[in-house]
C-alpha cells in the first residue's frame, strides 16, 4: 500500500534538521505559547491509543522552532508505542537541546482513560 503524502512526510521527518529552526530576530525577553491539542501515541503495554494536549511555552534565545516542523514532530508519535512520561520527556529533551531557550516548559495533558487522568509537566527550572 502506497503512503499518502502526509504519512510519508511524517515518517521521514527528522526533528534534528537545521531547517526546522529559525533565528530569533528579537532581543526582547518574550514567551512563545503553543498548544497542540491532537497529540496521539500508543500505550506500550496494550497498544491502545492515548490522546493528549501538548502545551509548549518557551522564552527563545537564539532560535525558534518553525511551526510546521513542530506539527510534524508531534504527529510522528502517532504510531509509536511510548508511555506518557517518556513522550513528554522526549519532546522536552529534543526541543530543549535544539532550541537552547532561556526557559522552557512542556505540559502533556492526557485524556482520561480507565478513570485515570495524567498530566506530565517538564520545566527547565527543574533540571
Amino acid at each position: 500500500m502506497e503512503l499518502k503524502y502526509g504519512e510519508k512526510e511524517i515518517l521521514e521527518f527528522d526533528i534534528n534538521s537545521e531547517d526546522n529552526f529559525w533565528p530569533n530576530e528579537h532581543k526582547n525577553g518574550y514567551i512563545i505559547d503553543i498548544e497542540l491539542p491532537e497529540f496521539m501515541c500508543k500505550c506500550p503495554r496494550s497498544g491502545y491509543p492515548d490522546f493528549a494536549t501538548i502545551k509548549l511555552s518557551y522564552i527563545p534565545n537564539k532560535r525558534v522552532i518553525e511551526l510546521k516542523a513542530l506539527k510534524l514532530y508531534i504527529n510522528s508519535f502517532s504510531s509509536r508505542h511510548i508511555s506518557h512520561e517518556n513522550s513528554a520527556n522526549e519532546i522536552f529533551n529534543a526541543l530543549y537541546s535544539k532550541l537552547d531557550p532561556k526557559w522552557m516548559k512542556i505540559v502533556a495533558d492526557f485524556n482520561p482513560r480507565g478513570n485515570v487522568h495524567t498530566i506530565i509537566t517538564v520545566d527547565s527550572d527543574n533540571l
